[in-house]
């Protein structure tokens, strides 16, 4: 084969191949969370894959297991989260704790209230509200966690 040819068959395999891949990569989780309503920091920052299936059910794979402390509030995510994700509801969760008094409760919901800006929490028949604002950063993950001491986290 001619060394013209040879040029044009490479060249024509490169534009054949960009085609081929997708044009703009998936989201990254903390993106795709505001175009459910919910602010970006939900989820912690060690997220290393996440999928969302057409019939609205996720998984979210952490690196490692994860504590992060906001406000009195202590949370526990394991290293697999699931749930159904729609506009303003967060429903059927596993993977995510919260620390009452010195008991562990699941979180089993998270829905918006967009009227009044706030997120309310469902843990077990319980549930709590805070201001979306509050979860606006990506927060740090920490392999430890004390509500009595969260200054003495161990960064990842």
């Amino acid at each position: 084969m001619s060394p013209q040819r040879l040029m044009v068959l490479s060249a024509f395999l490169i534009l054949f191949l960009g085609v081929l891949e997708p044009s703009t990569a998936s989201p990254d989780i903390h993106d795709l969370l505001p175009q459910y309503g919910f602010p970006k920091g939900l989820i912690p920052n060690n997220v290393i894959s996440y999928t969302l299936s057409p019939d609205a059910s996720f998984l979210i794979h952490l690196d490692a297991p994860c504590y992060v402390y906001w406000e009195d509030q202590l949370v526990y995510y394991h290293t697999l989260i699931k749930g159904t994700l729609t506009y303003g509801s967060v429903s059927q969760v596993s993977g995510i704790q919260a620390q009452k008094l010195f008991l562990w409760l699941p979180v089993t919901g998270i829905m918006l209230h967009q009227d009044s800006g706030m997120l309310q929490f469902f843990v077990g028949a319980l549930s709590q509200q805070f201001p979306a604002s509050d979860f606006q950063d990506v927060p740090a993950c920490s392999r430890r966690g004390s509500l009595l001491t969260p200054d003495l986290f161990l960064p990842l």
